[in-house]
């Protein structure tokens, strides 16, 4: 399962939250089980604090290529710079350990 599909399942069956500012209150809560940030982002200082902050709290942190695919994923319909999935429903998050991580697709 790629994080795309990770990210649609989780959508359909759990809880995710939406862009930067959002996935940026998930991770200091502790809430988020997985992030998942586009690298397409302009500018890149949108996004990078991120990967730093899923470290310190030891969260997962995935990087895809396109923001417009995370977007649809998330089931809407534009781009989205960031996705933090809260509650995972049927989504197999247990090949994601606690570090930022390139997606395959």
């Amino acid at each position: 399962m790629d994080s795309y599909e990770i990210v649609e399942t989780a959508k359909k069956t759990g809880k995710i939250d939406k862009g930067v500012n959002e996935v940026t209150k998930s991770i200091e809560r502790g809430n988020a089980k997985l992030v998942v940030y586009a690298e397409d982002v302009n500018p890149k200082e949108i996004v990078q604090h991120l990967p730093i902050l899923c470290k310190e709290k030891g969260i997962p942190c995935v990087a895809v290529d396109s923001k417009q695919k995370l977007g649809v994923a998330a089931g809407i319909n534009v781009g989205t710079s960031a996705i933090a999935v809260i509650e995972a429903g049927k989504a197999d998050l247990s090949e994601f350990g606690g570090e930022t991580k390139k997606s395959r697709k």
